[in-house]
């Protein structure tokens, strides 16, 4: 079969075999893709220091017959996102936006704005301190793209969060840093879009309160 290239963002690594790794892609195109890097876990691999998490690369691989793991083959990494790794804080912040990523999508169904959404914030965490509006605001902006946005007329929110809650739809990040709300609308928020989240996907993808920054 003929080899397929693309962009993508490494969500996650995990070992196969004891000289394999499974690598799992978030690209625009292809939504997300997981692959084997034959070899990856050799001391001479061509894959060597280029499969680490949140690392940006080109990347081409063939697709499996059988399954949805696909034979990697090869990666030029574009951006390592190292600044990640300044605060455990920012870990957690994307980490868990990956898992709600993976806990809201399907595999191997495009994502164009969902992966820009991810970049955005990738650009965006090192840029301050971590704090909960990050995560609200990606909450509130993926649930946009996937056509899920609640009925906030019709909500039990306050009109005052009402009000801060269509702000964090709606400006930027950079905006979301200006952004002053008080520590009561922060949990009405917080705990509204944890039930938004739990009635559309039947759970909270682990390590929200890390990410809130509440534990």
């Amino acid at each position: 079969m003929a080899e397929e290239r693309t962009t993508g963002l490494i969500l996650r690594t995990r070992p196969l075999t004891e000289t394999s790794l499974i690598v799992h892609w978030l690209t625009p195109a292809l939504g997300r893709v997981a692959t084997v890097a034959k070899g990856a876990r050799r001391p001479t691999s061509p894959f060597r220091g280029k499969l680490d998490l949140f690392f940006m690369a080109e990347f081409s691989f063939v697709r499996s017959r059988r399954s949805e793991l696909h034979n990697l083959r090869e990666v030029k990494v574009s951006g390592t996102n190292m600044a990640l790794r300044n605060d455990v804080g920012y870990l957690q912040q994307i980490s868990y936006g990956v898992g709600l990523i993976e806990t809201t999508t399907e595999v191997e169904t495009p994502l164009e704005n969902i992966f820009g959404l991810m970049v955005q914030l990738l650009v965006h965490l090192p840029k301050r301190p971590p704090e909960p509006l990050t995560v609200l605001g990606f909450e509130i902006k993926l649930l946009a793209e996937l056509g899920l946005m609640p009925d906030l007329e019709n909500s039990k929110l306050s009109p005052g969060s009402r009000q801060v809650f269509g702000k964090l739809l709606q400006l930027d990040w950079l905006g979301l840093n200006n952004l002053k709300l008080s520590g009561a609308q922060l949990l009405e928020i917080e705990q509204f879009l944890q039930a938004v989240i739990i009635f559309h996907f039947g759970k909270v993808p682990r390590g929200r309160q890390s990410a809130l920054l509440l534990s």
